[in-house]
């Protein structure tokens, strides 16, 4: 199938336990895997509030997984949009095909059977319907995202799925940046930075009362990914979201959604003593995966039956004590 670059965000605190799983469960799953794996971790910078770099025990335990360590620095986002450590990582990684993973990722098979090097720009369709966000006054959805395409010079009725109905959400081209790939991650980074920094500083009349917080990455990313010839992933991409990724989002939302091969996948990637020792410092997960809170949690929910929203899964966690994140 070709090489490509898996790059996930290695950050302080959370971010860095999520990156050792996602690390462990790589090699745990796709030894065979040819590519490189690699971390590109923040650096400290006037964009940032305190040092966002990883432990030092974190980063050898990533070396010793395989894992290469790359630091890129914030020239755009930073504390206050930290969702955009994906955006301005992309900078510093080489001119070569590329998939995008979130570090709440657990890897599940052989991920280097994927054609990431021959297919064209896409991104994961597990998504919700968050923005734009439906407010008085509001345009609709069809106006909202053609404002977007024309502010870019992009052709907007080509986007669209004519099977979706006019003023459905889902007409639109609209990703969860949990994935996304391309051929080039120099270019792709490129035109989305210079995208969601002018929808930041920028954007067009019609949306300018919209909330750009946390949806700013997932605003710009379908007009990058449209813009560069990509579109709706096809059905050689199926394994993401699927047999070969897990996007978990939060250790709670695994055990209340997930099936029983990714709580167990979990479970015996987090199993090993040296591995553990890192990963309870995460209280999360420490409660929810060594403690046996996971567990109890998982009961509250019938897999087959499960709330429309995920907002909703919340809520029921929150109201018996499982929410952590």
């Amino acid at each position: 199938m070709g090489q490509f670059d898996i790059v996930i965000i290695g950050q302080s605190g959370r971010i860095e336990t999520e990156a050792l799983l996602l690390a462990a469960s790589l090699r745990a799953h796709a030894p065979g895997f040819a590519g490189r794996l690699i971390v590109a971790e923040p650096q400290p910078g006037p964009l940032w509030h305190e040092d966002p770099r990883m432990s030092a025990q974190t980063r050898a335990m990533l070396r010793d997984l395989g894992a290469e360590i790359l630091p890129f620095e914030n020239r755009h986002f930073g504390s206050a949009y930290p969702h955009g450590n994906k955006i301005e990582a992309l900078a510093a990684l080489p001119a070569a095909p590329f998939l995008f993973l979130d570090s709440d990722t657990l890897i599940l098979g052989d991920i280097g059977a994927l054609p990431i090097n021959s297919v064209a720009p896409a991104a994961s369709m597990r998504r919700e319907g968050t923005w734009p966000v439906p407010t008085p006054g509001w345009l609709g959805y069809s106006e909202s995202w053609r404002s977007l395409y024309d502010r870019f010079g992009l052709d907007f009725e080509s986007s669209l799925d004519p099977s979706q109905p006019e003023e459905c959400w889902k007409r639109h081209l609209y990703f969860n940046a949990g994935w996304f790939c391309g051929p080039d991650a120099q270019a792709f980074g490129a035109r989305f930075r210079a995208f969601a920094v002018a929808i930041r500083d920028d954007p067009p009349a019609q949306v300018a009362q919209q909330p750009f917080t946390p949806w700013l990455d997932q605003v710009a990313l379908p007009l990058v990914i449209h813009s560069l010839g990509g579109g709706r992933p096809g059905h050689d991409l199926d394994g993401l979201d699927g047999a070969i990724t897990c996007h978990y989002r939060s250790f709670p939302l695994l055990y209340a959604r997930e099936s029983d091969a990714v709580v167990a996948a979990l479970e015996r990637v987090a199993a090993p003593n040296r591995l553990k020792t890192l990963l309870k410092r995460h209280a999360p997960l420490r409660r929810m995966v060594y403690q046996g809170r996971g567990a109890k949690a998982r009961a509250l929910f019938d897999r087959a039956a499960l709330p429309a929203q995920e907002k909703q899964i919340r809520t029921i966690l929150r109201a018996h004590g499982f929410w952590m994140r």
